[in-house]
Formats: structure tokens, sequence, C-alpha cells
């Protein structure tokens, strides 16, 4: 799985071979069953993560008890919960394991020392988030000005294997819509593609 993250460290950095092994070394790799909760809401985070295999859900819980999903996040992807600007700290969101997961887990309080011993290493997480990090600003823009139907056409394009990766009431949730609403949209679609041009 570390070969993924040896992928990065070529691209983002000029790190030698025996630098990156020097890191890989270093960085801790955990395996998490399907339903394990990484984070929950209210709790102070101490941990981020990168994907190396499986599917997490960033899900909240709303003053009138609604559970709303707020991302996904799938191999090659950072999972970080940017706080720090909240006097308690606490994570408005829970992290949710949707599949048997496979992730890199990095300890906050830890990470300085890290990056000062592998300097080239803060230089890689930040284009990491940063890429990330533009990734959803683009998503959430598109997202805010479409409709229910183009945002599902949307995620086909961008994300096709997550439609069948989770479960259609969460997916529901993230797109905005009900499940009802997210079945008769997926049917018509369907019916769409089927149908011959002239």
């Amino acid at each position: 799985m570390k070969h993924r993250l040896r992928q990065y460290m070529t691209r983002l950095t000029t790190l030698s071979e025996a630098e990156q092994q020097a890191i890989l070394d270093e960085i801790l790799v955990e395996e998490y069953s399907k339903g394990t909760i990484l984070l929950r809401q209210g709790e102070v985070p101490g941990k981020c993560y990168f994907v190396l295999q499986g599917c997490v859900r960033q899900h909240s819980v709303d003053i009138t008890g609604r559970d709303i999903t707020s991302n996904f996040y799938t191999e090659e992807q950072a999972i970080a919960i940017f706080n720090a600007h909240k006097e308690d700290a606490s994570s408005e969101y829970s992290l949710t394991c949707l599949e048997d997961c496979v992730l890199v887990v990095g300890a906050l309080n830890t990470e300085q020392a890290m990056y000062a011993k592998h300097t080239q290493l803060e230089g890689m997480t930040r284009r990491m988030i940063e890429e990330n990090f533009g990734q959803m600003q683009e998503a959430f823009a598109a997202f805010v000005a479409a409709s229910p139907e183009d945002r599902l056409k949307t995620l086909m394009q961008t994300r096709p294997g997550l439609i069948s990766r989770v479960p259609q009431h969460q997916l529901a949730s993230y797109l905005g819509m009900t499940p009802e609403s997210l079945s008769r949209i997926k049917k018509r679609l369907q019916r769409e593609r089927a149908e011959p041009e002239f």
C-alpha cells in the first residue's frame, strides 16, 4: 500500500529513494473495519488520515436530528478537519468508515516534529491538501449552482465508482435530495441512456 505514497513523494518532492524509504518506515498505516468511527462530532481531532484503500464518510447531525453527509473520502484523498479557528477546537463532523479501510494515520501532536525531521514532507503534505482543497472548492461551487439532477450527473462523471459504494440514503443526503428523488432521477437517466438516438 505504501507504493501510492512513494508515487506522491516522487511527484511532489525531490527526495532520494533512501529519504523516501526513511519516511515510509516512520509512517503509520492502519487497517480499520467497516463501521469504525474515526472521529465523533464534538470531539477534538487528534489525527489526520490519507486513504490508501476504502471509503470514509464525513457527516454531522443537525439541530433537528438529521444525519447529513457532507463528503466521501476514497483512495488517494487526505482527510483533515480544519478547525483551528474555533475556540474549543471541536469537530463539527464525524468520520465513519463505510468499508474496510487502509489509512495512513498522522498524529497532529507529532506533525511538527516529523516535518522538522523531514523538511520536504511538509511541502508535499501542503501540496496534497491544496490539490484536494482546490478540487473540493470547484466541486462545491458547481454543486451549489446545480439542480439535483445535474449534481447526480456530475457525480456520475467525476466519481462514478462512488455511486455503487455508498448507501443510497447517504448519497441522497450528500446530493441534497431525498432518497425517493434520487431513485426517480436515476431511473429517468437510465431510461434516457437506453432510448435510441435518431
